[in-house]
């Protein structure tokens, strides 16, 4: 059975990132103590917000590649999230072993330090990107074979297949969550940060990587946490999967008039050619979500209404 609200204590690893930081707040709200392990690598404590004065949160800066520094932060918890991961896709390709330090061995590292500590509910954040260029959409969560087109879903996929050994052979019960593009407050990383860097940098042009008909579901970040929090909550088997994205999809052009106009509609769009933005993208992304949506979960908005929000936020973010 789930823990109740009062014996619901949560490590979140990973926990003052963009996602990160939305769960946290949510899962206080809920009732839950809450400990945050990250090491600001990318992750902001300013994700974290009110989170970091109420009562029921701890706060532990250590990298999971040091398993003792995380061993103390584990003790007496019921659950473990782990969100921690290099968070772009393309800092992978640049260094190798960068996915496979912070995405396998960091994920290795939480299971064992989880097991030891009797902990016995897993909670992944994994990507849609697992499923490599899937030949089938909207792509469903048996899909296969699986083949990873970049270090970060390599180690993604790796995490994934930790999780259920592990599982398997200790009693576990995880949950696997394949996102869609997740977007919202606190992005440091992405198709709408790019363009308002680019455009900042000059704004007269935008480049787009690729020929802008790149296309994709995009979740607004509270509608991904409470999917998230619905499908854990279900879980019963020793491994649960789940995709989790909008309903529908929007292009890369799409977003680059969006972007353009939000700044003054003052740029002329160029593109690099190619129907994929850089090595390691995946140019076409939809998800089957009938599973996470016969839990009775919507999300609230569509990709574009989410890319409407979003740009505002990035855009004050980084100070335009």
């Amino acid at each position: 059975m789930s823990a109740g609200p009062e014996a619901r204590r949560v490590v979140v690893t990973g926990g003052a990132g963009a996602i990160g930081g939305v769960l946290v707040k949510t899962l206080l709200a809920r009732g839950a103590e809450v400990t945050v392990v990250d090491n600001l690598s990318s992750g902001r404590l300013e994700n974290l917000g009110e989170a970091t004065s109420h009562p029921g949160f701890r706060f532990v800066r250590a990298d999971l590649m040091d398993p003792k520094a995380i061993a103390a932060a584990f003790r007496g918890a019921t659950e473990v999230w782990h969100l921690a991961a290099n968070p772009d896709i393309r800092r992978g390709t640049e260094n190798p072993r960068l996915d496979l330090e912070q995405g396998t061995v960091a994920t290795f590292n939480m299971l064992e330090t989880a097991r030891a500590a009797g902990i016995r509910r897993i909670r992944f954040s994994s990507s849609s990107v697992v499923y490599g260029f899937p030949r089938l959409f909207p792509t469903p969560e048996e899909y296969g074979p699986l083949l990873p087109q970049s270090q970060y879903a390599a180690s993604k996929l790796a995490a994934e297949g930790l999780i259920s050994a592990f599982a398997h052979c200790y009693g576990l019960t995880a949950c696997v969550f394949r996102f869609a593009n997740i977007i919202g407050p606190g992005m440091t990383h992405g198709v709408i940060f790019d363009f308002l860097q680019k455009l900042h940098q000059d704004p007269t042009r935008l480049e787009v990587l690729g020929d802008g008909s790149q296309t994709k579901s995009y979740l607004w970040t509270q509608d991904c946490v409470e999917a998230m929090l619905v499908a854990g909550d279900r879980a019963r088997a020793p491994v649960e999967l789940y995709n989790i994205g909008s309903f529908d999809q929007i292009s890369v052009i799409e977003i680059a008039k969006k972007v353009v106009h939000a700044m003054g509609n003052q740029a002329h769009i160029e593109f690099t050619g190619g129907d994929r933005g850089w090595v390691g993208d995946i140019p076409k992304q939809f998800l089957m979500t009938g599973k996470i949506r016969a839990t009775g979960w919507r999300p609230r908005y569509t990709s574009a209404e989410a890319v409407d929000r979003t740009i505002p936020l990035v855009r004050a973010q980084l100070g335009f």
